[in-house]
């Protein structure tokens, strides 16, 4: 677990399931905790650490969510694996397991969807951690090896400066990863890879904007999924220089409705309320967490995909 994070080399990626990505998205080299400069594909990565979270219910259909894998450490510096999603797809599962979709791929390279039970209460008690104000939820895992390896390390999480940093805005392009309906990429049960335009502003400060919007249809299962952007040779406004943008903008936590119509539009929480929901896992009860300003809060054939992606009236995404 202390090496440096193993990639496949470029014929198991070449056998992979086909997913097409963007143009947008393109290899780049970045400095890995180990030291060593690897290659990473950011959209890539993220279909790899993305699962989809279910769970059965009586009358034969399914809660459906989307979650994504970190990589962190214990604050003695022992290696885990987080799962992130929106807290109110644990919230509607009532059992106390649920199943993660992780996926094998076999001698024969070929992927196959291989979902696990997940233990998501003891009695009453929750066994993830949400965090106060916002719809985010955290919980250790064990993951199968090659889910520990594709986690994706904590610092791709962008802090409350990183917008500024790459003087991002309204009108740029983000990517979302999900299961809408719980329809899977698929049979190996990859998610499916979408993309929108970032359709609010100001973006920044998130204590006072802690969500924004993205130009893009959701639909129940996409809750908890990541939204990222992998951009090569980004170029700076009003100047020359380019630079490779790739980080998690945040989670997708909800859509927007007016007078009971959707509006096609998805309400992302930034992620910087990820990473406060990640220290609280360590945190003794009682302990304090900063945060923001309070606000309104692959199928079997014939499953259905049950929950349903929180809505808000317009203006009421803060």
């Amino acid at each position: 677990m202390n090496n440096p994070r193993v990639r496949q080399n470029d014929n198991l990626r070449r056998r992979s399931a086909m997913v097409k990505l963007p143009r947008a998205s393109r290899l780049v080299r970045v400095a890995y905790r180990g030291g060593d400069v690897m290659p990473v594909d950011l959209s890539v990565d993220l279909i790899k650490a993305t699962v989809q979270l279910e769970q059965p219910l009586g009358d034969g259909s399914r809660t459906v969510g989307t979650g994504f894998l970190i990589a962190d450490t214990t604050p003695d510096g022992k290696p885990r694996t987080i799962l992130i999603t929106a807290a109110h797809v644990f919230e509607r599962m009532p059992s106390m397991t649920a199943r993660i979709g992780y996926r094998v791929q076999g001698s024969d390279s070929v992927w196959r969807y291989d979902p696990e039970a997940l233990k998501i209460r003891d009695g009453d008690h929750p066994l993830w951690v949400k965090h106060p104000t916002r719809d985010v939820a955290a919980m250790v895992v064990e993951a199968p090896e090659e889910f520990v390896r594709a986690a994706i390390p904590l610092n791709y999480l962008a802090k409350d400066d990183t917008f500024n940093a790459f003087n991002l805005g309204p009108g740029d392009e983000m990517m979302a990863l999900g299961f809408p309906r719980g329809l899977s990429a698929n049979s190996a049960g990859f998610p499916i890879l979408r993309s929108g335009r970032v359709a609010s502003y100001p973006l920044t400060p998130s204590k006072d904007f802690p969500t924004f919007l993205l130009d893009f249809s959701v639909f129940p299962g996409n809750s908890g999924g990541p939204v990222f952007m992998a951009q090569a040779a980004r170029r700076r406004p009003g100047g020359n220089d380019t630079q490779d943008v790739q980080f998690i903008a945040g989670v997708l936590t909800q859509q927007v409705e007016l007078s009971g119509e959707r509006l096609e539009i998805g309400i992302v929480t930034h992620a910087k309320f990820i990473r406060e929901t990640l220290a609280m896992i360590d945190q003794a009860p009682g302990d304090p967490v900063t945060q923001a300003q309070a606000a309104q809060p692959p199928p079997t054939p014939g499953a259905i995909a049950a929950v349903s992606t929180p809505t808000v009236p317009l203006g009421a995404n803060r």
